[in-house]
């Protein structure tokens, strides 16, 4: 369904890394969201209205809701597509990251409308049950049915473009599928059970904690994005196999990834290569590297560090360093060794690679580390650095 409704209404709907093709599928979805919701207040509201049923009225707010929510992703696409320029020399994509946060506080907002109304409704001394109607049942059961196709609509086209305000759009419609699905069951309830409580405004509580825990989710997938997150292990695997298809390439490290919006990832990292080779033989391999990563998508800039491979006893000392580091943790790793020898003593500088998840910190792991190394090779000072990652 998603590739008729894009091969009708986009051009070039599969170059999905152009901005104006990511622009033209988030108005298609957009629109659609919007003429959907609309229609789903209508109808809800009308008889949620005329039979009395607050689990309806409140159900047909959060479509509501919905549809404000689309408006903004319309809004939000339309600036994502924009060229950079001075005062945003990445970009605008990250306006997407933004657009899933004002989408996640208009859910909570209503959820908090949602919640209120229905408690009182429950706590009024006259809360009855709202009455049976076919009516009813058909509108609960086509949004239902409509929730769930824009949830897969949303997610397809999320998953196409690499989109967090479509991801955020389709979390929210299932969690509205499921609320209507609730309120649907307190309709049939109704007809066949009286009950000592209004299981209308039970179930319009209920719809109210589903909204607010999809609002919840939404915004703390924007917070992490926001705030920058690690890269996902897609994004390593293809650096690495990039630069590990050149023979000349003996290891890398120090990989640092920053993402400004969705198409707009930029990278830098270390390859080392052996000190004897061609500087200008390496600097073509960089460049290559560098333009096949571009062409994946990723800007990256790659700098060269030489090592040392002919030399026996630095090759020797490095590989015995190696085992004491790896012997403390297994997870830890070492890069860019060197020693540098002197009249009374030896220094032994390197980097170690340690992960987020190592208790020991920076401090404790060098102190650590030293004091193996200075009891392995007596008169060997450890000068070390340690990154995270």
């Amino acid at each position: 369904m998603t590739t008729f409704f894009a091969h009708i209404f986009i051009r070039n709907y599969r170059d999905v890394k152009n901005p104006t093709v990511r622009r033209a599928y988030g108005m298609m979805v957009s629109i659609v969201g919007i003429v959907l919701n609309l229609l789903l207040f209508a109808g809800k509201f009308a008889v949620g209205v005329l039979f009395g049923a607050v689990s309806i009225q409140a159900d047909a707010f959060n479509n509501l809701s919905d549809a404000g929510s689309q408006i903004v992703s319309l809004v939000c696409f339309r600036i994502a597509a924009k060229p950079a320029d001075r005062a945003h020399p990445f970009g605008h994509a990250r306006i997407e990251y933004v657009a899933s946060v004002i989408v996640s506080l208009l859910v909570l907002l209503i959820s908090y409308e949602l919640f209120t109304e229905s408690l009182t409704r429950f706590l009024a001394p006259d809360s009855g049950q709202s009455a049976f109607s076919i009516l009813s049942v058909v509108v609960l059961s086509c949004s239902v049915l409509v929730k769930l196709w824009l949830c897969f609509f949303n997610r397809s086209v999320a998953k196409r473009i690499d989109s967090a305000v479509m991801r955020a759009t389709a979390a929210d419609s299932l969690s509205d599928a499921a609320a209507t699905g609730a309120v649907l069951v307190s309709v049939i309830v109704s007809r066949f059970v009286t009950l000592p409580f209004s299981l209308d405004a039970v179930m319009g509580i209920a719809v109210s904690v589903l909204v607010a825990i999809a609002g919840i989710k939404i915004l703390l997938e924007a917070k992490n994005a926001i705030l920058g997150e690690g890269p996902t292990e897609e994004i390593l695997r293809e650096i690495e196999e990039t630069a590990n298809a050149y023979p000349e390439v003996l290891g890398l490290h120090d990989v640092l990834i920053h993402n400004y919006g969705p198409g707009k990832i930029f990278a830098s990292f270390h390859v080392e290569v052996e000190g004897t080779s061609d500087v200008f033989h390496t600097h073509d391999m960089i460049d290559n590297i560098e333009k096949e990563l571009r062409a994946r998508g990723i800007e990256a800039t790659v700098h060269m560090d030489p090592i040392v491979t002919d030399d026996e006893r630095v090759v020797e000392m490095r590989n015995r360093v190696t085992a004491i580091v790896t012997a403390l943790d297994a997870s830890l790793r070492i890069h860019d060794f060197r020693f540098v020898e002197g009249a009374t003593h030896t220094n032994l500088i390197f980097d170690v690679l340690a992960p987020f998840e190592l208790s020991l910190s920076d401090d404790e792991l060098k102190e650590k580390l030293a004091a193996l190394i200075l009891a392995a090779f007596p008169n060997h000072y450890a000068v070390i650095e340690v990154d995270r990652g």
